[in-house]
């Protein structure tokens, strides 16, 4: 097994999560605008994650960023509801379950801070993500909810917590 370790966000891995991010949705077809590709906040991820509330995971493998996923407070949300945020791994790092326990994380991290909801925006060219995600029991709803900018994501989903 490879050396696996997930921590916070650093201020030196804006960069490199930033490529990971554009790599991971031009991979898919999904580089479009009103996405994170554009959003000039996917620069300054350490920067956008120090707000209350909020966190950003990184994946290590031997000692190399591969991802990760965060929680964030979205504009527009209600109090009781997060957003899970900015959740890309490098195609090497994916079937390995990083993404299961990134996404079990941010879950945990949203309950401890007294969340009741979690919601997650995204797009179509995503399906193994929006599998993964249902498994978690996200559940698709109608349309948008706070005020995210992404415009370009047109799958919402919404998860109650325990």
């Amino acid at each position: 097994m490879k050396n696996v370790a997930i921590r916070e966000i650093l201020p030196t891995d804006n960069q490199e999560l930033a490529t990971i991010v554009r790599a991971s949705l031009a991979e898919f077809g999904a580089n479009k605008p009103g996405t994170v590709y554009y959003d000039k906040t996917t620069d300054h991820l350490f920067e956008l994650f120090q707000r209350e509330k909020c966190i950003y995971h990184v994946a290590i493998i031997d000692n190399q960023i591969v991802g990760g996923a965060g929680i964030y407070t979205s504009d527009g949300l209600t109090a009781d509801t997060c957003e899970l945020v900015k959740m890309y791994l490098k195609s090497t790092a994916r079937g390995l379950g990083l993404g299961k326990k990134l996404i079990e994380q941010c879950i945990e991290f949203a309950k401890a801070k007294g969340f009741k909801y979690v919601y997650i925006e995204s797009m179509p060219e995503l399906k193994k993500a929006l599998g993964i995600y249902e498994k978690f029991g996200f559940r698709y709803i109608d349309g948008p909810i706070g005020n995210t900018g992404h415009f370009g994501c047109d799958v919402w989903m919404l998860k109650e917590l325990d």
